[in-house]
């Protein structure tokens, strides 16, 4: 019984040991064997045999990128996958190729006699390009198979005398050497490469040097994107930056000159001046009705709330209305302010004042308040900028109106942004130039703030506005104890809308309030400004400057 049982655990180990390689000879590959050729142009072609007990399909995945140094990438290119017939050069069909962008993976599903394969293929970007200047080719003709291969054997014609030949295969990332391999020999002409007992994901990589003349490199490197290589720093990119941001200034200084300096004047135009009317005596006098808000305007190139604010008070002192300061509900109570129409007479009036004066002083309604402002003059703050615009370039100051001007530039400048935010993105993303982007930026904004610098004075604008800067000196050096006696109210009151836009305008008031000398109520003395009951002419200086702020803020508040 003994000898029975042993003898019958014997034929079972026996069968299994047998059938333990059938089953492990039929998934793998038995040899994988290569017919490739190197062209002039680097380019491989690529003819795999596969023979294999296998009878379903068959995969191959090749990687179509190969990390070097840098973070950087070999790209690969496979192309013309097709399966052929051995003995025969026409392929029988198209292969089954998918790919993801990273690798390619080819299916073979019909075998061929005695369940072998054959399949070939075009190589592109493996011929590379050697710190000496040599061209190295280097293929894993096994790669992405995941089934053991007992036999590797790749036979490889070359278009001129290599230099060096080597072979390696195992782990992708650390490969040994191959069994054998061998070429340029006279017992070994053909390059020749060898490997046995290639496990599942191995790869075999062959690799031969040649001279630059005898195989052109192919390789295509794509890079990484890191900032610091999308924003480089290196000589090349940096002096590309700074030739861009120069010359882009350049042209920016150019189109200011052309287009955004003022002309040149023959002379200086006044448009005030202080008259001499008697011994020690002037007096002063405006010419060519050359209003404040319009020499606000002329002086900056826009209309301020300061420029508004002056009209106003221009108005007031010229009799169309009169300010009247309120008295306080209560101690803590803010100053308020009415405007109550005087004249009826507005044929005298420019544009931009009739519609002012409409706003603050309606005909023949109540006085409007200084705190009810905004509801009255927010409607035409818009009209009265637009009708002194028309007015500058109407005096031929301006050619074209400021505010155009600027509006135009201005949207040229937030195109120019749009455009060099864009070119920076992909500078940044596909080159290492993103600092060419970033100077592109700059030069827009560049663009943006020159906007509001080009507006163009004419030459008789220019002439205004050397006159205006002779009047701003004049009104902080003029003596204010020499004007016409019994006048300086009225005089005063005509100065001060200009001195307001100009400067010097609390000199004039001080002057005027040193006019109080005595203890009496002065609420009516100022006949365009009237105030409460216990209000005296020195506290004009500090009435008219709550006054002014209160109003140039209320003007553009919204």
């Amino acid at each position: 019984m003994k000898t029975r049982l042993f003898a019958f655990w014997l034929i079972l180990v026996a069968a299994l040991c047998f059938a333990c390689p059938r089953a492990m000879a039929e998934d793998m590959l038995d040899e994988y064997l290569v017919t490739a050729a190197v062209n002039e142009d680097g380019s491989m072609n690529v003819r795999v045999y596969i023979r294999t007990q296998i009878t379903g399909p068959v995969q191959q995945t090749f990687a179509l990128k190969k990390e070097i140094a840098d973070r950087r990438d070999y790209v690969y290119t496979l192309t013309d996958f097709k399966v052929t017939v051995p003995g025969e050069s026409e392929p029988t069909e198209p292969l089954q190729v998918a790919s993801d962008g990273e690798t390619l993976t080819v299916t073979l599903d019909q075998p061929l006699d005695d369940n072998a394969r054959e399949f070939s293929y075009t190589v592109l970007g493996a011929a590379t390009r050697a710190a000496d200047g040599a061209t190295v080719v280097s293929w894993d003709f096994v790669q992405g198979i995941a089934l053991p291969i007992d036999i590797v054997e790749a036979d490889v014609d070359v278009p001129g005398q290599f230099t060096s030949i080597d072979c390696e295969a195992g782990h992708p990332d650390s490969p040994g050497s191959c069994t054998y391999y061998c070429g340029g020999t006279s017992d070994c002409p053909v390059p020749k490469f060898h490997d046995e007992g290639v496990l599942a994901g191995e790869v075999v990589r062959a690799t031969l040097r040649f001279p630059a003349k005898n195989v052109a490199v192919n390789q295509v490197i794509a890079e990484h994107w890191m900032f610091e290589r999308a924003f480089s720093v290196e000589p090349l990119q940096l002096g590309v930056a700074i030739g861009v941001l120069v010359l882009g200034a350049g042209a920016l200084w150019l189109a200011h000159r052309s287009h955004g300096s003022d002309a040149s004047s023959e002379g200086g135009i006044r448009v005030a001046e202080f008259h001499p009317v008697a011994e020690g005596r002037t007096e002063f006098r405006v010419l060519d009705n050359a209003r404040p808000g319009l020499v606000g305007t002329v002086l900056d190139e826009r209309v301020d709330p300061i420029d508004i604010t002056a009209t106003l008070l221009d108005l007031a002192a010229r009799g169309h209305v009169r300010i009247e300061e309120l008295p306080r509900e209560t101690p803590h109570s803010p100053t308020d302010w009415s405007f109550t129409r005087i004249s009826t007479d507005v044929e005298s009036l420019r544009p931009y004042e009739r519609t002012l004066l409409d706003a603050i002083a309606p005909a023949e309604a109540e006085p409007v308040l200084v705190s009810d402002l905004v509801e009255h003059i927010h409607p035409v703050v818009g009209t009265v900028q637009s009708q002194l615009y028309d007015e500058v370039v109407a005096r031929d100051w301006f050619a074209r109106r400021p505010d155009s001007t600027r509006n135009v530039w201005g949207r040229v400048g937030w195109f120019a942004i749009g455009l060099a935010v864009l070119a920076t993105i992909l500078l940044a993303c596909l080159t290492t130039f993103g600092l060419t982007g970033l100077a592109l930026v700059v030069l827009a904004l560049g663009v943006l703030f020159v906007a509001q610098e080009m507006p163009a004075r004419t030459a008789k604008g220019t002439g205004v506005l050397w006159g205006l800067r002779l009047l701003a000196a004049t009104l902080e050096s003029q003596p204010t104890d020499q004007l016409p006696a019994d006048q300086e109210i009225e005089q005063v009151s005509a100065i001060l809308p200009y001195a307001v836009v100009l400067g010097g305008w609390e000199r004039w008031l001080d002057a005027l309030a040193a006019l109080d000398f005595d203890e009496a109520e002065d609420p009516t003395e100022v006949y365009w400004y009237h105030a409460p009951a216990g209000w005296q002419l020195r506290h004009l200086p500090a009435s008219l400057r709550n006054f002014v702020t209160t109003v140039q803020g209320t003007l553009f508040t919204r």
